[in-house]
């Protein structure tokens, strides 16, 4: 088979990059090992956080803002939401990352006191000295959801998808798998964890991360549904901290732990994918009841994911080669980027003029 252009991965990055290209009328393919949307990678979870006052960099709002408004107008065309704007906090002491980080990020956010925070959120046990920033554009988006959607509005706009469909090598730009060969002119490859097996050679490590849900203590309680506990990422005075949203039809509270224990350096295809109640959930467990007294500790809900880290904690994202562009590593804060990313790719594939300088995704710095 010939075309213009092989996405190889439809997870968040590949389904959007896809989606970008079809909608400038390239000829496009999409390559998925799995089925569209599917619980094996790193694109899964029902919900992830959205956030604009990145503290991971700050040229990371306007990337999050072209995906607000390109998942905005998808949404209007398909009637689906992509993004709930809850807004966010990010909580710690005055000099931690996550505060300092979205003060620096250069959004409109506000800076909330140790005392107002207490009494706007009473479910949080602050430490002392905790103060929070308080980001408005911020909120949840949609795992699944997104992903199945860029995929099948890429088909709308004339790409061919391949999903159940195993990459056995990229060699220059064919793409080989079990039932067909495709050449092309440029290849994007998007494969998560497995980027780095389809792409020998790039600094990637991919990072086993379980996701948990919780629920209230008092069931009749909404103290912790959506709309009163927000998304929010909080750094105790110890370096770790925890991460999650409210509770909302469909979904529980979701709630995940920073600088814990996390297995890093394994294989893709090796990923541990049961769940060990010592360790786990025991240090989660114990960090959630310290942090939220009304929350049960105990998860009610969890299931396996990776994220990929690269050496800086962002991503690779662009091109690698006269002929191959590839985005990856994303380091545990991907998916709220993936539309932007997907723009950035296309618009490297086509040779146009970014829409917001990307420098420090460039997949050449390593």
């Amino acid at each position: 088979m010939r075309t213009d252009v092989v996405v190889v991965g439809l997870g968040a990055f590949g389904s959007a990059a896809l989606w970008r290209l079809a909608a400038r009328g390239v000829n496009v393919v999409g390559i998925e090992r799995q089925a569209i949307g599917h619980p094996f990678g790193s694109s899964h979870g029902t919900t992830r956080l959205f956030r604009v006052a990145c503290m991971e960099h700050p040229g990371l709002s306007e990337i999050a803002r072209k995906s607000l408004a390109l998942w905005t107008e998808l949404g209007e065309r398909t009637g689906e939401t992509y993004v709930r704007q809850t807004g966010s906090l990010n909580v710690g002491g005055p000099t931690s990352r996550p505060v300092k980080g979205a003060q620096a990020a250069g959004a409109a956010t506000t800076d909330l006191t140790h005392e107002e925070v207490r009494a706007k959120y009473p479910q949080y046990n602050l430490e002392p000295g905790d103060v929070a920033v308080w980001d408005p554009e911020a909120g949840i988006c949609y795992a699944e959801r997104t992903v199945k959607a860029q995929v099948a509005e890429a088909e709308r706009l004339g790409a061919t998808v391949y999903p159940h469909t195993m990459v056995t090598s990229i060699e220059g730009t064919t793409v080989r798998t079990p039932t067909i060969d495709i050449e092309a002119d440029q290849v994007v490859v998007c494969g998560g964890a497995w980027l780095r097996n389809l792409v020998p050679g790039l600094p990637l490590t991919p990072r086993r991360t379980p996701m948990f849900w919780f629920q209230a203590m008092d069931p009749d309680s909404e103290a912790f549904q959506l709309a009163n506990f927000p998304s929010f990422i909080w750094e105790f005075a110890d370096g770790r901290g925890l991460w999650g949203h409210g509770s909302d039809e469909g979904f529980g509270v979701k709630i995940g732990l920073d600088g814990g224990r996390h297995v890093g350096g394994f294989d893709a295809d090796d990923l541990d994918r049961y769940i060990h109640p010592l360790d786990d959930i025991a240090e989660l467990a114990a960090a959630v009841g310290r942090a939220f007294p009304g929350l049960d500790p105990a998860p009610v809900k969890a299931i396996p994911c990776m994220v990929t880290d690269s050496p800086d904690g962002q991503f690779l994202a662009g091109r690698y080669d006269d002929r191959l562009l590839i985005a990856g590593g994303d380091s545990g804060h991907g998916f709220k980027h993936c539309a932007g990313i997907g723009e950035l790719l296309a618009q490297a594939t086509t040779k146009e003029a970014p829409y917001t300088d990307a420098s420090f995704v460039d997949p050449q710095r390593f």
